[in-house]
């Protein structure tokens, strides 16, 4: 965050050199008939003022990925394993044409984008990664983290907002104590509970879930009693949180983007869910990731 009171101190200070410029200015003549006008200075004030540099690049020429399983790409392309080729963010899989093929070209891609992202991580292992990325000295950073977080074993064992939230600020400082500069690119958290009522009707899915995958949301997947109601709204409501937090925090810093809510909102179907464990984006999910981040990265406004 800036200190204001410097701010304050150079506001009065180009304030007092204004005033100064005008009184010189006033105590001669005025310029007219056939004298010769004013040079150097003087002559520059007549010009417009340079247009200043946006705050947004929408062509950053570097990319640096941190985040969980979905960044890796995880069983996008085989299973139980990461598919980082298959990623939204830095893959060169041409079926999803991800967000650094998109930015940078398929050779910009390969030699200027990095994933850092890790398969399980949490909002705690965030700063860690953004410590990693910011050796590379990215033009942008994306993020996406948090799904982990409401997938727990228990409703219970979620992380609470109030950490989530000092995670991600951490995470924010780490980055910009080295790259104050750098582009941050957020998506939101998924709806868990839509990859529930997508799943379910799959009994595939359901005995793949049973393994013990997002236990919080998808365990005892066609329970509908109070109790499971309860459990899943729980963790829906969490990820709401998360995704608060995540724009609260981001509105904050005038480099960072979020992405509006955007993934969260989408509305993806089966197609979308690979179909080794009906949790993690296929590689059309991942497509689809790869053209909401670029439509966010690439807008002229920052998405709402």
């Amino acid at each position: 965050m800036r200190n204001r009171g410097h701010r304050s101190r150079g506001l009065l200070v180009a304030f007092a050199a204004a005033v100064v410029g005008v009184a010189g200015l006033t105590g001669c003549d005025a310029v007219g008939g056939n004298a010769p006008g004013p040079s150097g200075t003087a002559a520059q004030a007549g010009k417009p003022s340079p247009k200043p540099t946006p705050a947004w690049d929408r062509s950053p020429r570097s990319l640096a990925a941190v985040g969980d399983s979905i960044t890796r790409g995880f069983d996008a392309c085989s299973v139980l394993s990461d598919c980082p080729d298959s990623s939204w963010a830095t893959g060169t899989d041409a079926k999803v044409n991800s967000l650094a093929v998109r930015l940078l070209g398929r050779t910009g891609a390969a030699q200027r984008s990095w994933n850092y992202a890790q398969t399980g991580s949490r909002m705690s292992d965030l700063p860690g990664q953004m410590a990693q990325a910011a050796t590379r000295r990215p033009e942008l950073v994306t993020v996406m983290a948090g799904a982990n977080d409401a997938c727990r074993a228990s409703v219970s064992a979620m992380t609470s907002v109030a950490e989530f939230r000092a995670q991600f600020e951490d995470a924010m400082t780490t980055l910009r104590e080295s790259l104050p500069k750098t582009q941050v690119y957020v998506s939101s958290v998924p709806d868990l509970k839509r990859l529930w009522s997508q799943g379910r009707t799959n009994q595939l899915s359901k005995q793949i879930w049973k393994l013990g995958i997002c236990p919080s949301m998808l365990g005892d997947p066609d329970a509908l009693d109070s109790a499971a109601t309860l459990r899943r709204d729980t963790v829906q409501d969490r990820v709401e949180e998360y995704n608060a937090v995540l724009r609260e925090v981001c509105a904050k810093d005038r480099r960072c983007r979020f992405d509006g809510g955007a993934v969260f909102e989408y509305r993806f179907g089966t197609k979308q869910l690979s179909h080794w464990d009906w949790f993690h984006p296929s590689r059309n999910g991942q497509a689809r990731l790869a053209e909401m981040a670029y439509a966010g990265v690439t807008s002229r406004t920052p998405p709402k």
